[in-house]
């Protein structure tokens, strides 16, 4: 899949096409791993998690505004070969990670009983970005 392939509408950090039931799947691996794991919340937390060789799976909202907020997040996943997947709302991010407001990003850095999902999204995406 190129570029070339992604939807115009969407913004333009978004690399990739994501099936409705990946986002769904990781919006589900994200709020079991709030339960049971570790996660890390926003912005700033998933930067640092990535950065430290943490995130085992990195979400990140396509409505973002201004986009720049959530934009060198997958270029430091690629970099650090940090798995990622663009979800449609930070808002659903949010409430996955036991917050009342929305957030732009989060990783799981432990998935907890999430363990079996995570890796079935993972390999999920590597079929995607093939």
């Amino acid at each position: 899949m190129s570029s070339s392939d992604v939807d115009p509408s969407k913004p333009f950090y978004v690399r990739f096409e994501v099936p409705k039931e990946v986002a769904e799947a990781a919006y589900e691996a994200l709020k079991i791993a709030f339960e049971s794991g570790k996660i890390r919340k926003g912005t700033n937390e998933a930067t640092k998690s990535i950065e430290r060789g943490k995130a085992k799976l990195v979400l990140v909202a396509e409505n973002v505004e201004p986009p720049e907020i959530v934009a060198h997040l997958p270029l430091l996943c690629d970099e650090r070969k940090a798995p990622y997947v663009y979800v449609p709302e930070k808002q659903r991010i949010g409430q996955a990670a036991g917050l009342h407001v929305g957030s732009a990003a989060a990783t799981i850095e432990d998935p907890g009983d999430a363990g079996e999902l995570l890796n079935e999204i993972i390999s999920k995406l590597k079929e995607i970005i093939k």
